[in-house]
């Protein structure tokens, strides 16, 4: 294992020199550090238009994030003289629904923009959103099956609804556990595998100013997963229900509790991403994005080695949500506008597209053939941190994509933190939170 692992180093010193800023996407994971993007590859040209063409792309990323875009942009727009892309930065992923909402009753929606997909169905719902699967289809600007079926299966599905595409994966990511290996080495420890196994380490290493554990300050990733793993249900999809405050809720709820209690476990605090306390050696391992790998190489102070796993198993079974965003195409403005920016979207879920930004930003690749191309295995092979988030495809899952998801999110969280803080036991807390997200639901 390395300490340094030279790309992500690079990608920090890159970050600092651009701005500095971070920021959260709508799940609660940290965005990733990145440098401006140069694909290296031929740009695919979209068919010939006789017009000139401008396609307004609003989205959420900042910093080198955002340089990025641009220089996505930038190839695309060079490669295809009569189409003009132009990236708009809406601020953080609230920012850019507020705006997309208020775009939409204005008449003034962009042609295409970032959502976070738990977000489309609240599009879907006010009919503004244009169904891919014509475009997916035609003959001269479609896919072929087999480059639809080069999606990886998850995000495909989780960009569909009832068979009708909605949305592109653009920028997806999943849990790992960080871990300090200088540390579990000095105690004689194995990387744990299972949470009970996480629970005795965190134990072990827990004293001189060390806390074992750590989770994000939005933790729900982890209860939904752990609910997950014991066989319960966060949102039934079919029935738009929310049913988390079942026998497995509480258990999986009671587990976390119990850690933070007993000392063993800390949330990221004030500190606002469990990279800067891991980073100073404060934390010995927590569960957070894929995307976040760039920021603890930045974090990371002295001699530490470090990196990642896939989270614990329980009982065998595996789960791990999928987080990110995709990119959606809005119906108000013109066809060839439409056309256009159809082709961007395609561009930008090529497996060019999609490898480069995966090795820069710490997001997974959202086709197989980039997942299993030379170039991003050879980036896998010398950053073997970044392992972790692949060999989970098979255990990642979706949360129930519903109109008031959102809604729901920003309830469970604040009636977590009545747990933690004992203004609720688990039982009351979880119940309120259910009752009040099945009204929001409604």
């Amino acid at each position: 294992m390395k300490k340094a692992l030279s790309l992500l180093m690079l990608l920090f010193v890159l970050f600092l020199a651009a701005c500095g800023n971070t920021d959260g996407d709508d799940s609660g994971e940290e965005t990733d550090s990145s440098a401006s993007a140069d694909t290296g590859s031929e740009e695919p040209a979209a068919e010939e238009s006789t017009e000139p063409v401008e396609v307004v792309f609003w989205h959420a990323m900042s910093g080198p994030h955002e340089e990025a875009i641009n220089s996505f942009a930038d190839s695309f727009n060079e490669a295809n003289e009569n189409i003009t892309v132009k990236p708009v930065n809406q601020g953080g992923y609230d920012d850019l629904e507020q705006k997309i909402m208020a775009g939409a009753k204005a008449g003034s929606l962009p042609h295409i923009a970032q959502s976070v997909t738990n977000v489309v169905p609240e599009y879907m719902n006010n009919d503004f959103l244009i169904p891919l699967n014509d475009l997916i289809e035609d003959e001269e600007v479609g896919m072929s099956e087999e480059e639809l079926t080069d999606i990886i299966e998850v995000f495909r599905e989780s960009s569909s609804w009832d068979g009708t595409f909605y949305s592109l994966p653009f920028s997806k990511s999943t849990r790992v556990l960080f871990y300090n290996q200088t540390l579990l080495d000095e105690h004689g420890l194995e990387v744990p595998e299972t949470w009970d196994e996480l629970r005795e380490v965190a134990e072990t290493v827990t004293g001189d100013g060390v806390v074992g554990f750590g989770f994000e300050n939005s933790f729900e990733s982890e209860f939904q997963g752990i609910l997950k793993q014991l066989g319960g249900t966060y949102i039934d999809e079919e029935s738009v229900e929310a049913t988390f405050a079942s026998e497995e809720g509480i258990e999986a709820m009671t587990f976390i509790n119990d850690m933070i209690d007993e000392g063993i476990a800390r949330t990221a605090g004030e500190d606002g991403y469990m990279s800067n306390p891991f980073g100073r050696g404060d934390v010995a391992m927590y569960i957070g994005s894929s995307a976040g790998i760039p920021h603890v190489a930045g974090a990371v102070e002295g001699d530490m080695e470090w990196t990642t796993a896939p989270i614990p198993a329980l009982d065998g079974e595996r789960a791990t949500t999928f987080a990110g965003n995709d990119i959606v195409l809005f119906n108000q403005g013109e066809e060839a506008e439409q056309k256009a920016a159809w082709e961007f979207m395609k561009y930008l879920t090529s497996q060019e597209v999609t490898t480069e930004w995966a090795m820069l930003s710490g997001y997974l690749p959202v086709r197989y053939s980039a997942q299993d191309s030379d170039e991003y295995q050879t980036y896998l092979e010398e950053n073997p941190a970044a392992l972790a988030g692949p060999e989970q495809f098979d255990a990642g899952f979706f949360i129930a994509r519903v109109p008031g998801g959102d809604a729901v999110r920003n309830i469970v969280l604040e009636e977590l933190d009545y747990i933690l803080q004992d203004m609720k036991t688990v039982e009351e807390g979880l119940t309120s939170a259910q009752d009040r997200a099945n009204e929001a639901l409604q």
